[in-house]
């Protein structure tokens, strides 16, 4: 007998008839003798519907207001699981954030967890009954409703199974598990068995969407057991821990890419104000996120820095960068930026004059890198995103040998 926390997303409980399948994985555990708690999305589009309703009458609602809106839709997800359980015959309570002891800071619509009291639930499940916890959202120190942010529910889940010091946090989604890339764009993606926390970090960080960065950061901060499994099939998933075995001698282990990438480029600025800081703190005080940078020298010895963000963030970058006078500011849009992750990298040279290589041969064209132990991205045009996957991927032998070991 252990205890489970469990993690079901918005697809998993978007209809009465996936809420009653999410019930019978839940009472698949507690058969076994498990303690279980459960974490939930709001349903389906939910949360988006909730965003829709705020937009039409404000085009910027009070963040504080929003976060009390948002919210709602996890509660009414919790208490129909409950009912459902309780329907077969099972003893199920739902808890929203703040009843479950989920203390946040003060930071409305992209809150951090700061601590957990979890009194409360060790008396329910004491008591033999099973948990559900609202994802995605907490109280702050005077009782105001937070969010987490995008991903929200992964941390809830995983910074409780820490809290809890839970045996394992299985996260249920729409996929069977973490792929070596994205299946929906590369038939020959292979699912993985294993896969290392610091690995996962980087696939995360880079674009794979099966988990969230902060949830991953979570679980190698307090080695918290994750396993990626599927919602709808019976099958084993990925697991997600410290040290994992190298699978088929694998140097990469997978692909991350994300599109909307737009290259921002920066000279002229007077020789009395240092580039680099003066240019991103400028950045950061806007909360824009920069990813790739790349420092160089003009000719005429002129200091000039490029860096990625993303599209979307590109109106409100050119606002900031105008205000200093005399920059010259130049950008690239329809950009992408494409990664390979592994930690056989370390002790393998020659991974990125094969990764270039690859990509030169295919003629696509590299126009920014960034490196670190166990990853390689690249940023190329937007139309060669899904070209320079399938070859690196091939590349790397990725799809020639079985992810996962027989």
């Amino acid at each position: 007998m252990g205890m489970i926390v469990q993690k079901f997303g918005g697809t998993s409980v978007g209809s009465i008839e996936r809420i009653q399948h999410v019930a019978d994985r839940v009472m698949s555990e507690v058969q076994k003798g498990h303690q279980v708690v459960v974490v939930v999305s709001a349903m389906g589009k939910t949360t988006n519907q909730l965003v829709d309703l705020a937009k039409q009458l404000t085009s910027q609602p009070s963040k504080r207001e929003l976060d009390m809106l948002l919210s709602t839709g996890e509660q009414v997800s919790i208490a129909l699981l409950a009912m459902a359980l309780q329907e077969k015959g099972y003893a199920a309570v739902s808890l929203t954030g703040w009843q479950a002891g989920i203390k946040t800071e003060t930071v409305h619509g992209n809150a951090r967890i700061i601590d957990i009291d979890t009194t409360r639930i060790h008396q329910y499940l004491q008591a033999g009954q099973i948990v559900i916890v609202a994802g995605f959202q907490g109280v702050t120190e005077k009782g105001d409703i937070t969010t987490l942010g995008r991903g929200g529910s992964d941390t809830t889940a995983v910074a409780l199974a820490a809290a809890l010091q839970a045996d394992k946090c299985d996260i249920y989604t729409d996929v069977t598990g973490v792929f070596t890339t994205d299946p929906r764009y590369v038939k020959a993606a292979k699912k993985l068995e294993e896969i290392s926390y610091d690995e996962m970090l980087e696939l995360a960080n880079l674009g794979a969407g099966v988990l969230h960065p902060r949830a991953v950061e979570f679980a190698k901060n307090y080695q918290v057991l994750l396993e990626v499994r599927s919602s709808m099939e019976e099958e084993s998933g990925t697991t997600v821990k410290e040290d994992v075995s190298m699978e088929q001698h694998l140097i990469v282990r997978g692909i991350a890419f994300e599109d909307q990438v737009t290259k921002v480029t920066v000279q002229g600025l007077p020789h009395e104000l240092p580039m680099l800081p003066t240019v991103f703190t400028a950045l950061a005080n806007r909360g824009i996120n920069v990813d790739i940078i790349i420092q160089n020298t003009t000719n005429s010895g002129a200091a000039a820095v490029s860096f990625s963000i993303r599209t979307e963030d590109l109106p409100e970058t050119l606002q900031v960068l105008e205000s200093f006078k005399g920059a010259k500011i130049e950008y690239e849009s329809q950009l992408a930026k494409v990664s390979i992750v592994g930690s056989g990298m370390i002790s393998n040279p020659g991974v990125a004059a094969q990764m270039f290589q690859v990509l030169a041969d295919k003629g696509i064209e590299i126009k920014m890198v960034s490196t670190s132990e166990i990853k390689i991205s690249t940023v190329v045009s937007q139309e060669n995103m899904v070209a320079a996957v399938e070859a690196l991927h091939t590349a790397f032998q990725l799809d020639e040998k079985a992810a996962v070991r027989s």
